[in-house]
């Protein structure tokens, strides 16, 4: 069993600034990667920032500059400071965990959503 628990999200002026936060919890034997996506109202779910293991970052165009990802091993918590916020970028937020499981297998699990609201 894995829990996910996100935090921060909300409503902000365009080019205000949030932070989401996302604690990975229970089985997992090790991360092999953690990271962010979003997903408005009638658009697909997209990438918007994730990292390795090895603190490799890969981010959408679309947040290069603006958003950073970064995490605290010791805890398994992976946040997104978001600066500069556009209306483009009211989304629901979600965390996404790529995993080890302790029976040796690898998994995704998805948080269950934070709501960023981005008012111009």
């Amino acid at each position: 069993q894995v829990q996910l628990v996100e935090s921060g999200g909300g409503l902000v002026q365009a080019g205000g600034s949030q932070r989401l936060s996302c604690a990975a919890s229970g089985s997992i034997f090790s991360i092999n990667a953690m990271g962010w996506y979003r997903q408005a109202p009638g658009k697909q779910r997209e990438l918007v920032a994730a990292i390795t293991s090895g603190g490799t970052t890969n981010y959408a165009d679309s947040v290069k500059g603006r958003f950073t990802i970064f995490r605290e091993k010791a805890t398994n918590t992976v946040y997104l400071q978001m600066n500069t916020l556009k209306p483009e970028d009211t989304a629901v937020y979600y965390c996404n965990l790529d995993y080890e499981t302790t029976w040796g297998t690898t998994e995704t699990y998805w948080g269950q959503g934070t709501q960023v609201t981005v008012s111009s």
